[in-house]
């Protein structure tokens, strides 16, 4: 979205406003190239996409997007970091203390969230990795192993305390994604098996539902 206008009177009313307003235009402007260029290099792929095209997505002229991310190569690399974090911000909910169920239903259900609202995102990191992950392998084996290995722990605690079934924890995370990014990935699959032009919202929300309780169930939950 863009910014508001009022947002922008608001601000530089106050002290420091034109720092402020140029903070929040340029927040603004790169969520706007971000969106676009995902939807862009889902579509075209890296090798096909344009800088051309992501500005026209985006409704910005061609050299803010040169001004915010340099190249092609840069943006690339901000799509691809911004759809990893937004994936991995719901995992922080499960921690030790966390109540097994509700910690990993709410995991789920944002991940099956994602999937419908962001299916470009999906696409794109889905697509790197079918292409090897030449831009995030190095991520893949330093910062996401941590988390996971972090987070298979704590499943790994719940299971020897009793609180959830045996499974292997660390699989565990692979059958989430597994499970929610195919509504993105294969949404086409999908959508031809249940015979439509393309998912609904209560197509989405029955998946949800089965994926939910479905996952849930095999961990005894």
């Amino acid at each position: 979205m863009t910014l508001p206008a009022k947002a922008i009177r608001a601000v530089t009313r106050q002290p420091g406003a034109d720092a402020q307003t140029k903070g929040l235009i340029r927040q603004t402007n790169e969520a706007l190239i971000l969106l676009a260029a995902e939807k862009v290099f889902a579509r075209a792929g890296f090798g096909g996409a344009t800088m051309a095209a992501i500005a026209e997505g985006s409704g910005l002229p061609k050299a803010n997007l040169h001004y915010y991310f340099g190249s092609k190569e840069v943006l690339y690399r901000a799509v691809l970091a911004r759809i990893l974090n937004d994936w991995l911000v719901p995992t922080h909910g499960i921690t030790p203390d966390a109540e097994p169920r509700a910690a990993l239903e709410a995991y789920i259900r944002a991940k099956m969230e994602l999937s419908a609202n962001r299916p470009d995102g999906s696409k794109v990191f889905a697509n790197e990795l079918l292409h090897g992950a030449p831009v995030v392998l190095t991520l893949l084996r330093t910062e996401l192993r941590k988390l996971v290995l972090e987070k298979a722990a704590v499943v790994q605690g719940w299971i020897d305390a009793g609180r959830m079934a045996p499974v292997d924890a660390t699989h565990l995370f692979f059958t989430i994604w597994a499970a929610t990014q195919t509504y993105a990935d294969f949404d086409v699959q999908v959508s031809a098996v249940l015979g439509r032009d393309q998912l609904t919202g209560p197509d989405h929300a029955s998946a949800t539902e089965h994926v939910v309780s479905l996952l849930l169930r095999g961990c005894g939950l």
